[in-house]
């Protein structure tokens, strides 16, 4: 494994398990507007790109669903109040990220969660290892447009020479590709293995050590 100076994480499914607080969320707000609900697999297929797409994917109709807007406003609102409620960082994520800051590695996390989530997020679990934590907000685009890798480059003052790119699903493969960086993706997140290759993973780990190794 080449070793580098800037590490990027993606958040959901690389850094923390989420899909739990993401599918009660999802499932409370399809309730309270009489919609039916889904599976926690179904949303671990749901999951990605956002979470206006998320419900998108979840409620029938998507956009053109009258109270879609709705919906979603009801899961933003339950979601800020439960997204610690399973919440925890996978394995070995907490040992992995210490160790990268022992080294004087500099560490980002961008994500598609909105902003407020993914700042709670980092702020609670990775207070002193994450440096800059940039999620979905208006005058950014979103995964898999690299404006989020070079935002956090920018606020690391660093550049992407020397970077690499860590996720778990194909939006961060496309991420990493359209930044220009490498990508190393995990397979304890939201995708599988096969998965992961029929969408151009070329470096893949199944345990955060091998980020040090």
């Amino acid at each position: 494994m080449t070793q580098y100076d800037t590490y990027i994480f993606d958040l959901d499914g690389t850094l923390l398990a989420t899909l739990d607080d993401l599918a009660a969320s999802t499932n409370y707000a399809l309730a309270a507007h009489g919609m039916p609900r889904h599976s926690t697999d179904d949303i671990r297929r749901f999951v990605g790109n956002g979470v206006r797409k998320l419900m998108e994917r979840a409620v029938p109709d998507g956009e053109n669903n009258p109270l879609f807007e709705d919906t979603l406003a009801t899961f933003r609102q339950h979601y800020s109040l439960h997204s610690l409620d399973n919440t925890r960082p996978y394995p070995h994520v907490e040992d992995m990220l210490r160790e990268l800051r022992r080294r004087g590695k500099r560490i980002a996390v961008v994500s598609n969660k909105f902003y407020s989530a993914t700042q709670q997020l980092c702020h609670h679990f990775f207070p002193d290892t994450v440096e800059v934590a940039i999620g979905e907000r208006e005058g950014i685009m979103k995964k898999p447009a690299p404006d989020t890798v070079f935002e956090a480059l920018r606020q690391l003052g660093t550049d992407k020479a020397g970077a690499v790119y860590i996720g778990d699903s194909d939006v961060d493969i496309a991420t990493a590709r359209n930044a220009g960086i490498p990508c190393v993706s995990v397979l304890w997140g939201f995708r599988d293995r096969e998965f992961l290759k029929a969408q151009g993973a070329t470096t893949l780990i199944s345990s955060p050590q091998q980020l040090l190794d």
